[in-house]
């Protein structure tokens, strides 16, 4: 079970009033992860009424260094309300992602390299970053990407098929519990 609840902190793609929420724990440095997002955006086109994204930081800084370093980047660009451009960006530049990509990233959205630089030095969304982390600890997460739908760990795959098939079982129950 999702023990961290959606709140105004969380970062949401799709209709905020969809009776399905997907809660995704992902790592930008995770491969897996990056293999995800396709699906997950076909996903939110196919259930565009019904479902509505919430992304996690789950950084997994001993396997992945600049895992934290690319979540505390997605951050300060959600402090411009452009977080989603940001995670977008860092998923398509995952392959090559290090401190100048971040830039250029943060730059293309029109974001001073100097404030990133600031934010990132001064650790301003650590805490966002760790709670994140700390939210999918008591939620069981040991991996990423791991999905809850709404409020309950999805322990399929994370192909378009069974993603859709979870979100199909679940409008058949009803909304949220």
């Amino acid at each position: 079970m999702l023990h961290a609840p959606v709140t105004q902190a969380d970062h949401i793609r799709g209709d905020r009033n969809a009776p399905i929420t997907l809660v995704e724990y992902g790592d930008y440095q995770c491969p897996h992860c990056a293999a995800a997002q396709p699906n997950v955006i076909m996903l939110l086109r196919q259930y565009s009424r019904e479902v509505r994204l919430v992304f996690r930081h789950f950084p997994l800084t001993e396997i992945h260094p600049q895992a934290e370093t690319a979540a505390e980047s997605a951050e300060y660009a959600g402090s411009h309300g452009l977080f989603w451009e940001m995670h977008d960006g860092i998923y398509a530049n995952q392959d090559r992602l290090s401190l100048p990509v971040l830039f250029a990233l943060a730059s293309a959205l029109g974001l001073p390299e100097a404030g990133l630089r600031r934010s990132l030095a001064t650790r301003e969304y650590a805490a966002k970053v760790r709670a994140d982390f700390l939210g999918g600890v008591r939620s069981g997460v040991n991996g990423t990407p791991t999905f809850f739908i709404n409020g309950r760990r999805h322990d399929g795959t994370y192909m378009l098929d069974d993603l859709a098939q979870a979100v199909e079982q679940q409008l058949a129950v009803g909304a949220e519990p």
